[in-house]
């Protein structure tokens, strides 16, 4: 078996690199924007708008363009539509953001279908022409994209054959993406649902982890221009024992210096249906455990900085600044947190101990 490969060139090393490091710069995170159409309709639902291009495309230059938006975020993860939609004036949400120095991503998995032979898990699709799209989203400005593959906890699952698939597909991904200019965003999930406790959470997290980076190494994945976008270490939400913040924490960096190569520049988390105020707690105290870290952690949240902003926009013009004033709470609350520097309780917004947990979620 021949042992040669070999990494991007040294050229397109240093762009992934540079932009890597970017993302996940002190005090920064990811706003994520990334919800299909069928996932944002249905939050427009919630606030009786219509399904709309335009009603979509009004939501998200709410988001886009609040003033100050940049000081605590650094990148944004986009849906295909929104890379060409534009605000009220004409101008591309893309050139808005590159503007305000934030870096602009893609999801570019196709969401998921059923795994087959197996208790209901899925993999997640879109390999096919991953290539031909990444290429044209790096043509029209994005620079990072990001892919998400979920795993279920229950008495029998994960199944090794969806811890390999999620490796796999995951590495394959990170791969085509370098291989057109782009970081990969690896994001295997392990699930909120169930009624497992944080110590199954742990385990399961570790051997997903693993089985992952894993495969990056197989697949010869340039870690240094690439980031995860792992679940923190929780119990099922359906678990009768509540754990706190820092015991969250504990398990969390533990799974992670177990799992991840310190070549990964940063660590971004997804809140997966915790509420605002829990999030930037959790976010929190992950940074402030007294373990090494070699990674910097923060933040890829979308529900967890957009629920206050849904319940004070409401659909309407006249609500706009009070609505980005709810991002911008959020985003500085969660900027604080990726630092340990956070107070429990100093930032109040209009949702911020709502749970935005939902079985079976779909984004």
């Amino acid at each position: 078996m021949t042992t040669y490969f070999s990494y991007p060139s040294v050229e397109l090393q240093n762009e992934l690199r540079s932009t890597a490091e970017a993302i996940v710069a002190p005090g920064k995170g990811i706003l994520a924007v990334d919800e299909t159409n069928e996932g944002i309709g249905k939050l427009l639902a919630t606030i009786g708008l219509e399904n709309s291009e335009n009603n979509r495309r009004r939501y998200r230059q709410l988001l886009f363009t609040a003033e100050d938006v940049s000081e605590n975020v650094s990148a944004v993860i986009l849906f295909h539509e929104t890379v060409y939609q534009k605000t009220d004036d004409g101008s591309s949400f893309i050139s808005v953001l590159q503007k305000k120095n934030i870096i602009p991503g893609i999801k570019v998995d196709k969401d998921v279908v059923p795994l087959p032979f197996t208790e209901d898990e899925v993999t997640t699709q879109g390999l096919d022409d991953l290539a031909k799209r990444c290429a044209e989203y790096k043509k029209q400005g994005c620079r990072f994209a990001k892919w998400r593959c979920p795993l279920r906890i229950s008495e029998r699952t994960p199944s090794l054959l969806a811890i390999e698939d999620t490796a796999r597909v995951l590495a394959r991904y990170a791969a085509i993406c370098q291989s057109e200019g782009l970081v990969p965003i690896v994001e295997p999930d392990v699930l909120l649902d169930g009624d497992h406790d944080i110590v199954r959470a742990q385990n399961v997290t570790e051997i997903v982890l693993a089985a992952v980076y894993k495969a990056l190494n197989d697949h010869h994945v340039f870690l240094e221009g690439s980031l995860l976008k792992p679940n923190m270490v929780t119990p099922g939400q359906n678990c009768k024992v509540r754990n706190s913040p820092q015991e969250i924490a504990l398990a969390t960096v533990t799974a992670l210096l177990r799992t991840i190569p310190a070549a990964v520049p940063g660590i971004t988390f997804l809140s997966g249906g915790q509420s605002e105020e829990e999030a930037t707690l959790n976010l929190n105290a992950i940074n402030q455990v007294p373990l090494k870290k070699p990674w910097a952690l923060t933040f890829s949240y979308g529900r967890a900085l957009q629920a206050s902003v849904w319940k004070t926009w409401a659909g309407k013009d006249a609500n706009v600044k009070k609505a980005q004033e709810e991002l911008i709470k959020r985003t500085k609350a969660n900027g604080l947190a990726s630092m340990g520097k956070y107070e429990s309780g100093a930032v109040l917004s209009a949702a911020g101990n709502k749970s935005n947990f939902k079985s079976n979620y779909k984004y």
